[in-house]
């Protein structure tokens, strides 16, 4: 279970001792009154926890060292009340490893106009305190969220909202484990990379298990178990099935138990499965990754670690939104000029959580891998705004590509194709979308949200310091092979601008 309350973000205030102490004073009362405002509004996800002003380079750096070794705490809220010369910040930047959001505020919204004198302007400076600040996090090359307004309009509220989202994502990524049970679907390319490049700038292992090491705990769950967890299935799922299909899905259930057991004693949030290496597996776990994801874990098919990792990320800035997140792949397309659209599905693996109603628990042949029929969740998805997204591995970067889409009824019946799937239009249109995503090399698996906007993505790429590439209504062909050209400039001089 996610719980994004566990998580703290500090709310920093610089300033510094020429306005004397009173002033100090008010300032330290107005932050603490924006923090508590803040950690009290039910649309802030996680606790944001008041920190004293900071007026010096020795307590601006204390702070940093704190926040770095505070495990709860996902990053900071940067706040200048009044001015705070900003060579102070250099050593406290330079060793922060949090990420940070940068409020651009000021404690009263209106400016009194009958009353301002010249003791409310030194008391109220973030205007320009804000673009000192600003200047030495662009020197110093500090990739940080600008939210601008005040710090109790909704629109802030909600900017912040999504910031803190994306940093309780990435401290999640900070020493998670993934397990790889069998290698990569043979001779695909897109869902190679390199493992160690990627815990070098993502923070997370990826480490092969044998299938044989899961099915050695497989075999070790009892009738119990399983009769427990089919009777679960019966409680969650409309199920009629036949003697023959409930056998297949006891074995199902025991598969269940046995991958949970495996990811929990481990300590994993992640994993992927290929259904080219099911060696002692009856069948390729299908119901029992789709109910693993809506509980939270990430997933990749055909060993792919990377999509695994992100539907975590996904999972963890989804938390306690509507909508759901899940694994997905564009699978085929309805090419009709009056409506392109893209039909999204996978063998078995998509995520209950974007379903429509209840789902329904059902047993088909696969037709490929060589296994037994293996039972799977049937759903369709709801109308709504969704995001796809992918990471791949460029050789000397990672790339990350976003595309916001329109979820939408399939235009009939899918009676004979036995799988959830959903339906949706990119932007801005299917020829534009498909062609900038193929010129960016993007994957053909996605982690799909309707519970997250591109905006959570791109804080969460920023964070992540790698490249991104948003395909969205304002997307042209043209433009965006300009893009790709800048970034491969960009990302070879990058390194050594830092």
């Amino acid at each position: 279970m996610i719980k994004l309350k566990d998580f703290e973000v500090w709310f920093v205030t610089g300033s510094q001792h020429l306005y004397g102490k009173e002033t100090l004073k008010q300032v330290d009362a107005d932050s603490k009154k924006i923090a508590e405002y803040l950690d009290k509004s039910a649309n802030i996800p996680c606790r944001v926890v008041f920190k004293p002003v900071v007026t010096t380079p020795d307590k601006i750096t204390s702070i940093c060292v704190k926040a770095n070794n505070a495990k709860n705490c996902v990053g900071l809220i940067t706040w200048m009340h009044t001015f705070s010369p900003a060579k102070m910040w250099i050593a406290g930047l330079s060793i922060l490893k949090k990420p940070f959001v940068h409020l651009h505020t000021q404690f009263n919204r209106d400016i009194p106009w009958k009353s301002i004198d010249m003791d409310f302007m030194n008391l109220n400076q973030s205007a320009h305190g804000g673009r000192e600040f600003g200047f030495i996090c662009s020197r110093m090359r500090k990739n940080r969220k600008v939210v601008v307004g005040h710090w109790q309009d909704p629109e802030v509220v909600e900017k912040l909202d999504i910031w803190m989202r994306a940093a309780c994502a990435w401290n999640d990524w900070q020493g998670m484990k993934v397990a790889r049970f069998g290698d990569n679907m043979r001779e695909v390319a897109v869902t190679e990379g390199d493992k160690v490049e990627a815990q070098k700038k993502f923070g997370y292992s990826v480490n092969g298990y044998g299938v044989g090491d899961l099915v050695a705990v497989i075999n070790k769950v009892d009738s119990k178990q399983i009769n427990s967890m089919v009777n679960q299935y019966k409680r969650d799922y409309k199920v009629k099935l036949t003697a023959a299909q409930l056998e297949a899905v006891r074995t199902s259930a025991q598969i269940e138990v046995g991958m949970r057991t495996f990811l929990e004693k481990g300590g994993f949030k992640a994993f992927t499965t290929t259904f080219e290496d099911l060696h002692g597996l009856v069948q390729l776990p299908g119901l029992p990754v789709q109910r693993l994801m809506a509980d939270g874990y990430g997933f990749g098919a055909e060993g792919d670690w990377k999509t695994a990792a992100l539907v975590r990320a996904m999972k963890v800035m989804a938390t306690g939104l509507n909508g759901g997140t899940s694994f997905m792949e564009d699978y085929t397309y309805h090419l009709d000029p009056k409506g392109m659209k893209v039909l999204g599905a996978h063998m078995l693996e998509v995520c209950p959580s974007i379903a429509s109603g209840k789902s329904s628990l059902e047993v088909h042949p696969l037709g490929i891998g060589g296994k037994a029929d293996p039972p799977r969740l049937v759903f369709n998805v709801p109308q709504g705004s969704g995001v796809n997204v992918s990471v791949m591995d460029m050789g000397n970067r990672f790339r990350m590509l976003i595309n916001p889409c329109k979820v939408v009824k399939p235009d009939a019946d899918l009676p004979k194709l036995p799988v959830a799937r959903v339906v949706w239009q990119p932007e801005p249109n299917l020829k534009v979308a498909a062609g900038a995503w193929i010129l960016g090399g993007g994957a053909h698996h996605t982690g799909f949200s309707m519970a997250l906007t591109a905006e959570h993505i791109e804080d969460f790429a920023e964070m992540a310091d790698i490249e991104y590439l948003m395909i969205d209504k304002n997307t042209t062909i043209s433009n965006f092979k300009k893009d790709i050209r800048t970034n491969e400039v960009y990302y070879m001089l990058a390194n050594g601008l830092k």
